[in-house]
C-alpha cells in the first residue's frame, strides 16, 4: 500500500522484499527500474523544448540560465552548470547553479533549508536575476518552499520561469513552463537521488547541450568551442583540427596556439587560409557559427 499520494514518496511493489534479496538480485532490480527513466523523460520533451527556446532567447539577449534546487536536485544543477565553461568556452556566469543551503550543502545535508521560502525569495535579488534571464526550479516532489520562493520572485521581476518535478502537479501561476517527468516510486521509498535524480540529470544535460548547439558551439557533434585549459583539452583541440582539415597534428597544434587556444578560429584560419584577425571577423559576422562561416565560402569540413 502506498504511504503517500506523491509518486516520489510511494512504496515500490517491485522492491517490497529487497532486504531478502542477494546483491545480484538487488542490482538487477535497480537496473530494471532505471530502464523506465528515459521513457518518462521522452514524454517531457515538448516542455523541455519550449524551455530550451526560452534559454536560447535569453542567451542571445545576454541573459543567463539559473538552476535552483535543494538536496540532490540542487547538486545536479550545480554540477551541470559547472561543466558548461570548459566544454563550450562559455563564461562561468552563463549557467549558474543555486544550491539551497549554500555551497556547504553540496557535501553535507542542510536539513530544513528547503523549507525556507523567504530565503528563496532573497537569493533571486542577491544573484541579480533580471527579466533577461531564465530560472529553472528543481524539486522532484514539488514541495521545496525555497524553490517556489525563488520562482515567484523571479516571475515578479519578469524572468522566464520553469519548474522540473517528478510528480503530478498543477502548474502555479508564477511558473511559465512545467517540465513533469513521472518516473514512479523509487527502489528505496523516497530516495529521489535514484530514478528522479537520474531523470533530472538527463533533462539538465538535454537543456544545456541543446542550447549550446543552437548557440553554434559545435560543428556537427564536434566540440569546436571547447576551452583549452589543460593538456588533455589542448590535445583534443589539435586532434579536432587535424580530423576536420586533414593537416598534420603538429601543424594543427601550431594553428591552435596562434589562435590562442580557440579551436573554431583555428579551423577558419586553416580552411580559408586567412590570419587570426580575419578569421575572428568572419565568425563574428555569422554570430559565431562555424558552419555558416564556411558555407559562405563553399567549404565543408570532415566530420
Amino acid at each position: 500500500m502506498a504511504i503517500s499520494d506523491k509518486f516520489t514518496e510511494m512504496q515500490n511493489p517491485a522492491t517490497m522484499n529487497i532486504d531478502k534479496m542477494n546483491a545480484c538480485e538487488i542490482l538487477q532490480c535497480i537496473n530494471r527500474e532505471d530502464q523506465g527513466v528515459p521513457f518518462a523523460v521522452e514524454k517531457a520533451i515538448p516542455a523541455i523544448e519550449e524551455f530550451v527556446y526560452k534559454v536560447v532567447e535569453s542567451f542571445r539577449m545576454d541573459g543567463k540560465l539559473y538552476y535552483v534546487g535543494a538536496g540532490t536536485s540542487g547538486r545536479l544543477g550545480v554540477l551541470d552548470a559547472s561543466e558548461i565553461p570548459p566544454t563550450y568556452s562559455a563564461p562561468h556566469s552563463l549557467v549558474q547553479g543555486i544550491m539551497c543551503g549554500g555551497l556547504a550543502a553540496l557535501i553535507t545535508a542542510v536539513e530544513g533549508a528547503e523549507d525556507e521560502y523567504e530565503e528563496g525569495v532573497a537569493i533571486v535579488d542577491e544573484r541579480g536575476i533580471t527579466n533577461k534571464d531564465c530560472i529553472l526550479g528543481i524539486t522532484t516532489s514539488g514541495m521545496a518552499a525555497y524553490v517556489h520562493g525563488a520562482l515567484k520572485r523571479a516571475k515578479e521581476i519578469g524572468a522566464t520561469t520553469g519548474l522540473l518535478i517528478c510528480n503530478e502537479y498543477k502548474k502555479p501561476d508564477y511558473v511559465d513552463i512545467l517540465i513533469k517527468t513521472i518516473v514512479g516510486p523509487e527502489v528505496i521509498t523516497g530516495s529521489t537521488r535514484m530514478k528522479a535524480g537520474t531523470a533530472t540529470k538527463l533533462i539538465l544535460n538535454m537543456i544545456t547541450t541543446t542550447s549550446m548547439v543552437l548557440m553554434h558551439k559545435t560543428y556537427g557533434n564536434l566540440m569546436v568551442d571547447l576551452m583549452t585549459t589543460n593538456k588533455k583539452l589542448w590535445d583534443r583541440g589539435a586532434r579536432i583540427i587535424k580530423h576536420c582539415t586533414g593537416i598534420e597534428y603538429n601543424k594543427a597544434m601550431d594553428l591552435l596556439i596562434k589562435a590562442g587556444g580557440r579551436v573554431k578560429v583555428a579551423l577558419v584560419m586553416a580552411s580559408l587560409n586567412i590570419p587570426f584577425e580575419e578569421a575572428e571577423k568572419r565568425l563574428q559576422r555569422h554570430d559565431g557559427s562555424l558552419r555558416e562561416t564556411l558555407d559562405e565560402e563553399g567549404v565543408t569540413l570532415n566530420l
